[in-house]
C-alpha cells in the first residue's frame, strides 16, 4: 500500500472518530452541565502533557531522520566507490575493463533487485553480493601492472573496492526499523492521551471548535506518519533509496 494512501486513510479515520465522539458526547450531556468552563488545574495538566508529548515526538522525528540520512549517505558512498573503480580502469586493457565492469553491473543489479526487497521485508541477505565484490577484488589484486600508469592505479582501485565493501556492510546493518517497540508504544499511547484530552476540555459542537479538533488530530497523525515513514532507513516500499546503485547498471545498459 502506498505511503500517501496510508496517511490519508489514517488521517480520515482519526478525524471522523474525533468528530463522531464529540457529537455523541454532546448528545448525552446533562441539561444542567456547564460546558463553558474548564478547571484551571485540568488546563495546566493538558498543557504539560501536550508539551512533553511534543518534545518526545520531536526527538523521535530527529532520530529517524538522522538514521535515514545516514543510510542515504552510505548508499551514495557505495555507489561512488563502484563508479570510481569503473572510471579508474581506463589505464587497463579493454578486455580487463569489460570483465570488471560486468562484475560491477552484476553487483549493482543484485543489490537493487535482490538485496533491497529482502532488506525492506527484514529478511536475510544471501552472499551473492559479497561474492561479486570478492571477484572484483581478486581480479584487480591478481592483475600485475604492466606499466607505470597501471601501477599508480592499482592500490587506489583496491582501496575503492574496500570502501564499497565497507559501505555494503553498513547498509546491511542499517536495515530494519530504527525505533524500538517500547518507544512506538509510548508514541501511540501519548497520541491517544493527547487526543483524549480534547474531550476533557469540553469542546462544543460549534464549527470552529470541531475544525480545531480535527486539525489538531490530523497534525498528530501526520507527525506519527512522518516518524513511521522515516523509521525504515531504506524505505518501506520500492527501491527509490537504491537510485545511486540503479544508475550504475542503467548507464551500463
Amino acid at each position: 500500500m502506498p505511503e500517501w494512501l496510508v496517511y490519508t486513510l489514517a488521517s480520515a479515520m482519526v478525524c471522523v472518530l474525533v468528530v463522531t465522539a464529540t457529537v455523541l458526547r454532546h448528545r448525552r450531556v446533562a441539561v444542567d452541565e456547564d460546558t463553558s468552563e474548564t478547571p484551571d488545574v485540568l488546563e495546566y495538566m493538558v498543557m504539560m502533557v501536550g508539551v512533553v508529548y511534543a518534545i518526545v515526538l520531536g526527538l523521535a522525528i530527529a532520530g529517524v531522520w538522522e538514521a535515514r540520512t545516514a543510510a542515504e549517505d552510505t548508499v551514495q558512498r557505495e555507489a561512488q566507490a563502484l563508479y570510481e573503480i569503473d572510471q579508474r580502469l581506463d589505464v587497463y586493457p579493454a578486455a580487463f575493463r569489460t570483465q570488471i565492469k560486468e562484475h560491477i553491473d552484476a553487483y549493482a543489479r543484485h543489490a537493487v533487485t535482490a538485496e533491497w526487497p529482502a532488506l525492506k521485508d527484514d529478511l536475510p541477505v544471501d552472499s551473492t553480493g559479497a561474492e561479486l565484490l570478492r571477484r572484483i577484488r581478486s581480479d584487480i589484486a591478481h592483475r600485475t601492472p604492466a606499466d607505470e600508469l597501471q601501477a599508480q592505479a592499482y592500490q587506489p582501485l583496491l582501496d575503492q573496492v574496500a570502501a564499497a565493501d565497507d559501505a555494503r556492510h553498513q547498509r546491511l546493518d542499517t536495515s530494519g526499523t530504527t525505533l524500538p517497540a517500547a518507544l512506538w508504544f509510548g508514541l501511540l499511547a501519548g497520541a491517544l492521551v493527547t487526543l483524549g484530552l480534547l474531550y476533557t476540555l469540553q469542546i462544543r459542537r460549534s464549527a470552529r471548535e470541531l475544525l480545531l479538533a480535527t486539525t489538531f488530530s490530523a497534525l498528530v497523525v501526520f507527525l506519527l506518519f512522518l516518524v513511521w515513514s522515516f523509521d525504515a532507513p531504506l524505505g518501506h516500499s520500492g527501491t527509490d533509496s537504491a537510485q545511486p546503485l540503479s544508475d550504475l547498471f542503467t548507464t551500463a545498459v
